[in-house]
Formats: C-alpha cells, structure tokens, sequence
C-alpha cells in the first residue's frame, strides 16, 4: 500500500502491470478488500499438521479438533472481556506465522481466503471479533481491523 492508493497487479496483454486506486476508488467499488486479524489452532484433522510453533506437528496430531475449539473459546473469552489484548493472545498462541505480527494479515480479497474464513471475515464489522470459524487450517478467531 503507497500513500494516497492501493497498488494492484493485473496482466494484460501478458505482462504485468501496476496500477493505482485511491481510497474514494476502492470505496466506490465497495467492500472488495479488508483487512483482518486471526488466531489460529491447529488439530489432528488440519491439512497440515505442522506450524512454526510445532514444526514437526506433535502437539497438533495428538490435539482433537474439540480440544482446539475449547482453548479457543477460552482465549476468545479473554480477548473480549478486556483481560488480554487481541495481539498479545496471537502472539502467544497462534499456530499462523502471522503470529508474529499479533494475528495480522494484512489487507486481502475475496477468493483469496478458504471459503469459510472469507465469508466469517467479510460478515463482521471493524472491530468486531468472530465466533469460532472452522477451515480445513484448523480453527480460527477472526477479528476485522479495516
């Protein structure tokens, strides 16, 4: 993102081109982009049992998906009764890489996502935080930023 637009990438002709929008633009074609934060728990019926916090999947093969769903509702719990910061909790214990960035995964669009966690994104308002969203990634906690 520049200041003042938003850079995309689109091929025509076979080659890439970059072009900008402003803010009004993007505005004006509606909610095509938003940005989102997420909490990720892995389980044994994940699509990959390993992450960067259990590189080689130990922890995750021998966790049930309702266990995942438990610890989850519980950090959930912690985030929206004020006790702990949505960042500090992603940090902690997400499973994504974008732990790193306390959950941040930047601005995306429709179709980039998996279908569930799109959907659960695109349906909250700024600052609201999702229930429990299950994707083939395991569980999440999706809070919109933007």
């Amino acid at each position: 993102m520049t200041e003042g637009g938003v850079a995309e990438r689109r091929v025509e002709n076979g080659k890439r081109k970059r072009e900008k929008k402003t803010a009004a633009e993007l505005s004006a074609a509606g909610n095509d982009r938003i940005r989102a934060s997420h909490i990720l728990l892995k389980h044994e019926e994940s699509r990959r049992k390993s992450s960067w916090r259990d590189p080689d999947g130990r922890l995750i093969s021998i966790t049930s998906r309702v266990k995942a769903a438990e610890q989850l509702r519980e950090l959930r719990e912690e985030i929206a009764s004020g006790r702990s910061l949505f960042e500090d909790v992603a940090a902690r214990h997400s499973h994504c890489s974008s732990a790193k960035r306390g959950g941040d995964l930047g601005q995306f669009g429709k179709g980039q996502m998996q279908k569930p966690f799109e959907q659960a994104a695109f349906a909250l308002r700024v600052g609201e935080l999702s229930d429990i969203v299950d994707t083939d990634s395991g569980v999440h906690i999706i809070l919109r930023t933007g």
